[in-house]
């Protein structure tokens, strides 16, 4: 009996001390993942027609991370509100354009969730908070339709601006649409400045560079807007700004592609803050009868150091 008493002690005072087993290598696989970066990507699917493939499952997509497979722990494809930031050029070279853009613009937000909290970034010499954050469409249109187009282009400044205030608004999905006809030309901002933050924020990219066959958007402007929302996981485009029914086009589609992606998220294999860039790379397993699937990801991050 006295034995019995003797063990028993032994045993209350190591789990006083120590906690049960499960639960200290439950606290330890916790501490594992707090002090590894969470990583996000949404991914867009589309079918050889380019219509969005809704419908997919957690089971479909395969994420490597520098060439290692990585376990999926976060997966959703819901119709998720976002916070979006429009930034529109309002130098004087889009005086002829903004008319049209506007009225493309407003198509977008017909089609775009009614819980998308969005602000407007005009910009010319310099880049303006002309609208915060709000779910009012109408605001953001009536703000534009009494600008005065004038002065030059601060592109990179606008963008910089944007790509920061973003990050304050309510909803985890988070993009920017930047609407402009040219290179910039007035930014305290360098490309390489721009081009650091963005790498490092976790937001999409959508650039519209409005042209028209008499005055095409250069080739180093095209290069930029391109790089933009290529590094992102967005896209661009470079649509006549005489042709509106392609303008219309552009942003209706860019809308649906925000409202139908599939969200993807893991651990990453590595210390939270390394200061690295890894490359990511995602396939799809099989799925018979959709035919050939094209995905448009961002394909790098790169970790801020602490």
């Amino acid at each position: 009996m006295r034995t019995s008493t003797f063990y028993f002690g032994i045993f209350l005072i190591l789990f006083l001390c120590l906690g049960p087993p499960s639960s200290a290598l439950t606290q330890e696989k916790d501490k594992i993942k707090i002090e590894t970066s969470v990583v996000s990507i949404l991914i867009s699917v589309t079918d050889p027609e380019g219509r969005f493939v809704t419908g997919l499952k957690q089971e479909h997509f395969m994420i490597f991370e520098d060439k290692i497979k990585q376990e999926i722990d976060f997966f959703s494809d819901e119709d998720a509100p976002i916070s979006l930031g429009i930034v529109f050029d309002v130098s004087g070279s889009m005086k002829e354009r903004v008319p049209r853009a506007i009225k493309a613009l407003r198509r977008f937000i017909e089609t775009s969730h009614d819980d998308d909290d969005i602000f407007l970034i005009g910009f010319n010499n310099k880049a303006e908070l002309v609208q915060d954050f709000t779910t009012s469409g109408d605001q953001i249109l009536n703000h534009l339709i009494m600008i005065i187009p004038k002065g030059s282009t601060a592109l990179y400044d606008a963008t910089y601006l944007a790509a920061e205030k973003v990050q304050q608004g309510r909803h985890k999905k988070k993009a920017l649409l930047i609407i402009s006809d040219g290179q910039d030309n007035h930014s305290r901002y360098t490309y390489k400045e721009l081009r650091n933050l963005i790498r490092e924020a976790d937001i999409q990219i959508y650039a519209i560079g409005i042209t028209d066959p008499n005055d095409e958007l250069n080739a180093n402007g095209r290069s930029i807007l391109g790089e933009i929302a290529r590094m992102t996981g967005g896209r661009s485009f470079f649509p006549s700004a005489s042709n509106e029914p392609e303008l219309t086009e552009i942003f209706t589609r860019i809308a649906l592609e925000l409202r139908y992606q599939y969200s993807v998220g893991y651990y990453a294999p590595h210390a939270a803050h390394d200061g690295k860039c890894h490359k990511i790379k995602i396939v799809l397993g099989s799925t018979k009868g959709l035919g050939k699937l094209s995905l448009k990801f961002k394909d790098k991050y790169c970790d801020p150091k602490m």
